[in-house]
């Protein structure tokens, strides 16, 4: 049976891909989970129509992406923390610390969307990525104070 994908499967193709597969993986599986359309002339028309509208989606979300980075490259953060000895915090500045300090100035973002390379456990200036949709990178500068 000819079925083609709507969503990206490894073992069988990519979005849009017209493939042959047995029936009963077909019916049973693929088109009950809403992963592939039969091949039908109609269904390719839809396909190619709902590729349109993800791409023009996809776009948009780029382009907001594109602005946040924008705005996150002029914010910094300042964060305080407790300090003991040589300049070393009690526990580590977190992403969830970050990710609210951005909140507090207006930027909504995930903790999953701060990516932080290393514990950030002493004072000072660091620069942290931030992975925005579209795949948008930005950066953000956040300062670890004492209190």
């Amino acid at each position: 049976m000819k079925v083609i994908l709507r969503k990206d499967v490894d073992t069988l193709g990519k979005i849009g891909d017209v493939i042959t597969v047995k029936d009963g993986y077909a019916r049973n599986y693929l088109i009950p989970r809403s992963i592939a359309y039969l091949a039908t002339d109609s269904n390719v028309k839809a396909l190619e129509e709902e590729k349109k509208q993800q791409s023009r989606r996809l776009e948009k979300e780029k382009k907001s992406s594109e602005t946040l980075a924008g705005d996150l490259e002029k914010t910094s953060v300042t964060i305080k923390m407790k300090v003991g000895e040589d300049d070393k915090l009690f526990g580590s500045v977190t992403s969830q610390m970050i990710a609210d300090a951005l909140k507090e100035k207006g930027l909504n973002l995930d903790k999953r969307q701060i990516e932080l390379e290393d514990t950030l456990k002493s004072l000072g200036i660091f620069d942290v990525n931030v992975k925005l949709p579209g795949g948008v990178a930005g950066k953000v500068k956040v300062w670890i104070v004492r209190e």
